[in-house]
């Protein structure tokens, strides 16, 4: 598995809550596991960008002030 980059450079989302996302996303599955993950040998990282960068996941944003 790679990381799309073809996706990512068309990507007109903020940068940064993105990369927040899946940070989080990469500490909570790095924690409990995922089947996913297993199958592409351990890699946290890619298996999250993708699912991030593909919009597999949903996420909604706080606005804390």
């Amino acid at each position: 598995m790679s990381i799309p980059l073809d996706v990512l450079v068309d990507k007109e989302n903020n940068v940064y809550e993105m990369t927040c996302v899946a940070v989080s996303l990469a500490n909570v599955l790095a924690a409990n596991g995922d089947e996913e993950i297993e199958n592409n040998n351990g890699k946290v990282v890619s298996t999250v960008l993708e699912r991030v960068l593909l919009e597999d996941i949903e996420y909604s944003v706080d606005d804390k002030e």
